[in-house]
C-alpha cells in the first residue's frame, strides 16, 4: 500500500475519480509497495486498481490506457517507500573514509536492487530475502549489478562483516540459472581477495555462463581518514602487474569460449603498474565505464574521431583543465594532439593533488573545489577554465565540497565550463563551441 500524494491533470487516473491523499492497495490482484510493482502490473492496457480513502473505504477503479503508459498517480518518493541502506561493513568502503563535515547525503550507503536495475548501483544481496529474488525473476528485471568481491563463503563474511555474506552467494546462481543477466564488480583488496583468490573468484564466476555479462576489477581506494578501520595498503606496480596477469588468463579464455573477454581490469591497474592502455576493442563495447573499466580507451576512441571529424583551423584561445593525478598525462596528451590540429590553441592541464581525501586517491572525479582553487590560483589559466561534470553530483551543481563551477570561477576570476564525458564534448570545450 502507497500514498497518493498527487495525480496529473488530464490523466486518466484523473479522469477515473482517483484523488490525492488515497491509497493504492492493489493492482489487479496484486499488492503494490515500491515502484517496481506500480510498474510492472500497471503495464497492460486495461487494469484495476483498488484505492482506499481517508475513511479507510475501498473501490475498484477500472482505467483503459495504451499498453506501458502510466496512469497518472504521483507518489512521496520516487521509489514510492525507503531506500533499502547496506547492511554490511566492508573492510574497503569508501564511505566509511569519508572525513567529516561533507554533506550528510554523502554518508549514506545505499544497496537497493531497485536502483541498480534503474540507475546501474551495485548491490551486495545481504540484505534481501529469497522473496525479493523471486520477484526479480518473476518481473524479469535484468541486468542487476552485484558487488561481489570474493566467492569464498568465508572470506566474504569476514570482508563484510556480515553473517550473510555468505549465503547470499547462492543467488548468482540462482538469477542466472533463470535468465537475470548480472554485471559483477570485484573491489580488490593486497593480501585479502587478491592472488589466488582473486582466481577462486574468477573461475566461480565465468562458470555462471552467458548471463554473466560482465567482471570488473577495481583497487582499493584508500583515504588519509581510516582511524579505527582495518589495517589496509594500496598495490604495488609489481601486484598490479600479476593482478592484470591473472585478470587477463580469464578474460583470454572467456574470448575464446564466447568471443568477448567479460573480465577487466579498471584503467588504475594499468595506470599503476605502468602499462599502456588496452585499445578499445578490448573493452567488449564499454560496458563497464562506472568502474573505471575503459574509461580512458572510450575517450581517445571519442576523441580522435572528433578530430577526425573537425577541420583543423587558426584557434586564438587558452584554457586550463585541473584534473587528478592519474589522468593528467593521458589529457596532457588529448590537448597535444588537439593544439597540433588547431594553431594558436593552448590548453595548460594541472595535475591537482587530493588534499581532501589524500595522496592515494588520484582521479578527477572525487576533486573538490577547494583543491582545484588551490591548485590553479597564481597560474596561467587562460580564457576558461574546462572541469569535468565526473566531479559533480548528478544535478551538475555541487563538488563533494559543496562547492559549485561558479564559486571556482570567482576564486579564480575566469569562468567555468563544466563538461560531460565524451571526446567531442572535449573538443568543443577546448575549441570554445
Amino acid at each position: 500500500m502507497v500514498k497518493i500524494t498527487g495525480v496529473e491533470a488530464g490523466s486518466k487516473a484523473e479522469k477515473a475519480g482517483i484523488k490525492s491523499g488515497e491509497t493504492l492497495v492493489k493492482v489487479g490482484d496484486y499488492p503494490i509497495n515500491d515502484l517496481l510493482d506500480y510498474r510492472f502490473y500497471t503495464t497492460e492496457g486495461d487494469i484495476t486498481l483498488t484505492v482506499e480513502d481517508e475513511q479507510g473505504a475501498r473501490r475498484q477503479v477500472r482505467i483503459r490506457k495504451g499498453q506501458y503508459d502510466d496512469p497518472g498517480l504521483l507518489f512521496q518518493s520516487f521509489l514510492m517507500d525507503k531506500q533499502h541502506s547496506c547492511r554490511n561493513k566492508c573492510v574497503f568502503c569508501f564511505i566509511d573514509q569519508l572525513p567529516k563535515g561533507l554533506r550528510k547525503s554523502l554518508y549514506f550507503k545505499d544497496d537497493d536492487e531497485r536502483l541498480s536495475f534503474l540507475f546501474g548501483n551495485f548491490v551486495t544481496l545481504t540484505n534481501m530475502s529469497d522473496a525479493e529474488i523471486d520477484r526479480i525473476i518473476k518481473m524479469h528485471i535484468t541486468p542487476i549489478n552485484i558487488s561481489v568481491h570474493t566467492t569464498n563463503p568465508e572470506l566474504r563474511v569476514r570482508m563484510m562483516k556480515n553473517p550473510r555474506a555468505a549465503s547470499t552467494l547462492d543467488y548468482l546462481k540462482k538469477l542466472t540459472d533463470a535468465g537475470i543477466a548480472i554485471n559483477t564488480q570485484i573491489v580488490l583488496c593486497p593480501d585479502w581477495n587478491d592472488k589466488d583468490e582473486l582466481r577462486r573468484t574468477l573461475e566461480d564466476l565465468c562458470a555462471l555462463g552467458d548471463a554473466l555479462l560482465g567482471v570488473a576489477v577495481v583497487p582499493i581506494g584508500l583515504t588519509d581518514h581510516r582511524d579505527g578501520l582495518e589495517p589496509m595498503r594500496v598495490f604495488t606496480p609489481q601486484e598490479a602487474a600479476e593482478t592484470i596477469d591473472i585478470i587477463e588468463e580469464y578474460s583470454s579464455r572467456m574470448l575464446a569460449q564466447r568471443g568477448e573477454r567479460v573480465v577487466h581490469p579498471a584503467d588504475e591497474f594499468f595506470l599503476l603498474a605502468g602499462r599502456p592502455i588496452p585499445a578499445a576493442e578490448y573493452y567488449d563495447g564499454f560496458g563497464q565505464l562506472e568502474d573505471g573499466v575503459g574509461l580512458i580507451a572510450a575517450l581517445e576512441e571519442e576523441f580522435t574521431f572528433a578530430l577526425e571529424d573537425t577541420p583543423g583551423r587558426p584557434v586564438q584561445r587558452q584554457v586550463c583543465i585541473p584534473t587528478g593525478l592519474a589522468a593528467a598525462e593521458f589529457i596532457s596528451g588529448l590537448c597535444r594532439r588537439a593544439e597540433q590540429q588547431f594553431p594558436g590553441l593552448k590548453a595548460h592541464v594541472y595535475p591537482v593533488p587530493n588534499r581532501l581525501f589524500g595522496k592515494h586517491i588520484t582521479v578527477t572525479g572525487l576533486l573538490c573545489g577547494a583543491d582545484i582553487v588551490a591548485e590553479l590560483r597564481g597560474k596561467q589559466l587562460g580564457e576558461e577554465i574546462i572541469l569535468s561534470t565526473s566531479m559533480l553530483r548528478k544535478e551538475d551543481d555541487l563538488l563533494l565540497d559543496d562547492t559549485t563551477p561558479q564559486w571556482i570561477g570567482e576564486q579564480l576570476g575566469k569562468p567555468v565550463r563544466a563538461v560531460p564525458f565524451g571526446g567531442q564534448a572535449l573538443l568543443d570545450a577546448l575549441l570554445g563551441d
